[in-house]
């Protein structure tokens, strides 16, 4: 017979089985692969790229400078007998501005003034008088020797026929001869001295005349030059911005003792980069951004250098304001923005949308896929401004460019857009939540 089990007694081995099957299959589940982790959404900003119109703008520190300017210097070393502006005193081209020592100057030029009077009186008379008198007295002289050669002429003539006739002896033939030959020299000297007086004598005597009043002449301007130099005169339209020295200083030859300024054109001078200056051209446009006043002033660019600086190798470009404001001061340091390109209808997306691309040249942005993932796209650029680039290639119009949250996002990351309106009320929190904080900071000092 087989033994009788009571039911009870197998409950504590029921028991012990469960345990042992609950226990294995905790183990081999702890054993068992983890779930795979999800991947992180990164949340982020679209804006779509646009077709508009793009200029790009140089900006670079520039000093203001006068277009004209004159630093005024003596040519002479004498004191200051007076001056006649101060600083700030507006002047007009030619106006007298100080007065050095000239008694001794003025001295000179009266003297030099008088032998010029007299060379010059000396070349009238020689011109109207003396010149006409010795030609008419070598006329006259002229005159008598042919009057005198043609009747010893006649009375030679005379004699021969009696002494062919055999009324005249030979040596009253002979007298008549010699007297015959010597007023026909003398007749040829007077013709030749007449010929010589008209044709050369004439013009000599008006050249030893003319140079002798020429050198009396060069000789006053020569000292009314110097008596000039002792009158210093403005020689621009201005404003006398430096006067270092005072009433009985000396003032030196060639150092300056007055600057004046036209203030009505001022310039604004950089040196700009060879490879920016290459698109600026006369006529673009300007603006100079003067501290402490709200809006630029207008401008253009009235000069690009046409070669390089050799000590910085960039290219001096000057900038004429418009209408100066008064706050424009010549010295300045502004702020240029030249506006050198500008391309109309052109794919437009914010600059900060546009990375360089960390495995080789070229720069990409970031879109927002179709599939919730952020993708690299390869882009050429063109103009570029503070604000915007141009894409010349690599992108159309719309297509959803990551402007916040793209910096260093990996290729193909799932991403999240969040909407503007959401950003702002963000950001709106976080600055409330900063405002809290600062109040809550400064209660906490003021009960300290």
């Amino acid at each position: 017979m087989k033994p009788i089990i009571h039911p009870d007694a197998c409950r504590p081995r029921r028991r012990a089985w469960l345990s042992l099957t609950i226990a294995a299959l905790l183990v081999s589940v702890g054993c068992g692969k983890p779930e795979a982790e999800k991947a992180p959404v990164v949340t982020v900003e679209t804006t779509p790229a646009q077709r508009a119109t793009i200029s790009q703008t140089i900006s670079t520190e520039s000093v203001i400078y006068p277009l004209e300017q004159a630093t005024i210097s003596p040519k002479i070393t004498a004191p200051i007998t007076e001056f006649k502006v101060q600083r700030g005193s507006p002047v007009r081209k030619g106006q007298l501005l100080a007065l050095l020592e000239n008694k001794d100057l003025t001295g000179q030029a009266e003297a030099s003034r008088g032998s010029f009077e007299q060379a010059d009186a000396g070349y009238k008379t020689s011109v109207d008088a003396s010149i006409p008198q010795q030609v008419q007295k070598a006329q006259v002289d002229a005159d008598a020797a042919k009057a005198a050669y043609e009747a010893q002429l006649r009375a030679y003539n005379s004699r021969k026929e009696l002494f062919d006739q055999g009324a005249l002896p030979q040596r009253d033939l002979d007298s008549a001869t010699v007297s015959l030959a010597q007023a026909r020299g003398a007749n040829e000297v007077a013709q030749k001295q007449l010929a010589d007086l008209q044709r050369l004598g004439k013009e000599q005597a008006l050249k030893s005349a003319h140079g002798s009043r020429l050198s009396a002449e060069g000789t006053m301007r020569s000292a009314e030059a110097q008596l000039s130099y002792s009158m210093i005169k403005s020689p621009i339209d201005g404003v006398v911005t430096d006067r270092p020295l005072f009433a009985g200083d000396l003032a030196t030859a060639n150092q300056p003792i007055l600057t004046v300024m036209n203030l009505s054109r001022l310039i604004a001078k950089a040196h700009i980069p060879q490879a920016q200056a290459a698109t600026l051209k006369v006529g673009d446009a300007a603006q100079l951004r003067v501290p402490g006043l709200d809006e630029p002033v207008g401008g253009k660019v009235t000069l690009v250098s046409p070669a390089l600086d050799p000590g910085s190798t960039t290219i001096e470009v000057w900038v004429e304001a418009a209408k100066p404001n008064p706050a424009l001061k010549p010295g300045m340091s502004v702020q240029l923005a030249i506006t050198s390109k500008t391309v109309k209808d052109a794919i437009v997306v914010p600059a900060n949308a546009v990375f360089k691309n960390p495995e080789g040249e070229g720069d990409y942005v970031v879109l927002a896929g179709a599939d919730q993932k952020a993708h690299w796209q390869t882009v050429e650029l063109g103009v570029r401004n503070a604000d915007n680039v141009q894409v010349v290639k690599g992108l159309n119009a719309g297509a959803p460019v990551i402007t916040s949250g793209g910096y260093a996002l990996p290729d193909n990351t799932k991403i999240k857009i969040q909407a503007p309106e959401e950003q702002a009320k963000g950001d709106e929190k976080a600055d409330k939540a900063g405002d809290s904080s600062k109040s809550g900071a400064k209660e906490k000092d003021d009960k300290d």
